[in-house]
């Protein structure tokens, strides 16, 4: 009976401490953060619609934040833990919306921005369309 005891405390201790090592999880975050992405980015724009505030959302390599423009933080989206950086475009790229309060969506460079997230093996592009504020995966 003790034997089995002790066999299963040493199952239970490899379980915890060497699975999570075997199994790597990083595609999953990484999946997971273009999924909130694709969540995220809309409900910005819907905000700022709603609200008739411009709201900027500014990308980085560590993830993007919102922000009412010249006013209070709305939130970041930060890269999963152990994965930063995880969008590839370097630079810090702005993109506006509802700018000027006329209801258009509007980038930093006036064109569509593409979001690479990005990290080892991993890589899915985004692309934010200008003018509508669309965003979609791109295949």
């Amino acid at each position: 009976m003790i034997e089995l005891i002790i066999v299963m405390v040493l199952i239970g201790a490899l379980a915890v401490i060497a699975l999570p090592r075997l199994i790597d999880t990083t595609d999953w975050r990484l999946r997971a953060f273009g999924d909130q992405l694709l969540a995220e980015l809309p409900a910005m724009q819907r905000q700022a619609l709603t609200q008739r505030r411009p709201i900027v959302a500014t990308i980085s390599g560590d993830g993007i934040a919102f922000a009412y423009v010249g006013g209070a933080s709305l939130g970041t989206l930060d890269c999963p833990a152990g994965t930063s950086p995880c969008i590839a475009e370097g630079g810090t790229r702005s993109f506006t919306f509802n700018a000027g309060n006329s209801g258009r969506s509007l980038s930093g460079s006036n064109t569509s921005l593409t979001i690479t997230v990005a990290h080892g093996a991993y890589s899915q592009a985004y692309q934010l369309e200008q003018e509508t504020g669309l965003v979609f995966r791109l295949p």
